[in-house]
């Protein structure tokens, strides 16, 4: 009996690598705990791959292929797991794609779904001082690229808290400042987003060691993502996402209301397209 092709290249690889990976599971007899057992991962992570929500890496890839008897997936996770993203985000990017909500927090950024191109861009020449002008150009259009994701009108829904330092930190100028946050109330104002602001007077918080992005499907387990710079992770363990998710909840609780974050990110759009300082 002839054995699995490779991937068609015309369709997902992502998704074509999952299907595969269930039809081969399901024919060995195993529940995904039992052959996440059997890789030393959890079952949810088992899911996940079969889902297409997280990126099969080459050593499991070799693993699947002993345990279940095939020569398929070593072959073809390459091709699954290209990507114009940076290594550490990849992964949470694809992952993004398939949310069908997603909650983030933003301590001194502008989520990259709601930025513009010219704050995108600044944001990249900070970051990388010395990067040729078409490789931050090809980094722009891969970020506007994901923004996409709100061209529809409902799915996924996005729920940001935007730290106040994310606003008053003038990125690329005045002009693309006021730009950039006209963009995060008119995406308000159209019941696309839900913005809030977490205030100064705020004080000291419960997720002050960086940006966490949430993210819930309807056929895969929750996940978390941690970014610093210049790295990241993403989390399936339910204990852990529980916990960031709860945090989430009590930061959303000492930000500002949306009505009272969309007149303050407002004022502070006016004061940059005045020139006053914000």
């Amino acid at each position: 009996m002839p054995g699995p092709k490779d991937l068609d290249p015309s369709s997902s690889p992502r998704a074509l690598l999952g299907a595969e990976l269930r039809h081969a599971r399901e024919k060995a007899g195993l529940s995904q705990e039992e052959l996440g057992g059997r890789l030393f991962v959890s079952g949810s992570y088992i899911g996940q791959l079969e889902a297409g929500t997280r990126r099969m890496q080459p050593e499991y890839a070799r693993m699947l292929d002993e345990v279940l008897g095939v020569d398929f997936f070593l072959r073809n996770c390459r091709a699954a797991a290209k990507s114009e993203y940076p290594e550490h985000f990849a992964e949470a990017a694809e992952a993004e794609a398939r949310a069908t909500a997603i909650r983030e927090y933003a301590p001194t950024l502008i989520p990259g779904l709601l930025q513009t191109p010219a704050y995108a861009e600044a944001v990249f020449i900070a970051h990388q001082p010395t990067t040729p002008t078409p490789e931050i150009d090809a980094l722009v259009e891969a970020r506007m690229e994901r923004t996409k994701l709100l061209s529809d009108p409902t799915k996924p829904s996005l729920w940001v808290v935007l730290d106040e330092a994310a606003l008053r930190r003038t990125t690329g100028g005045p002009a693309v400042m006021a730009e950039a946050l006209r963009h995060i109330t008119e995406m308000v104002r159209h019941r696309r987003v839900i913005a809030q602001v977490l205030p100064f007077t705020g004080g000291a918080h419960t997720l002050m060691g960086g940006a966490v992005k949430l993210m819930t499907f309807t056929d895969a387990p929750r996940l978390v993502y941690f970014e610093g710079p210049g790295t990241g992770r993403l989390e399936d363990d339910p204990a852990t996402v529980a916990r960031y998710e709860l945090a989430y909840d009590l930061l959303a609780a000492s930000a500002l209301a949306p009505r009272d974050s969309l007149a303050l990110i407002e004022q502070v759009a006016e004061d940059y397209t005045h020139g006053d300082q914000p």
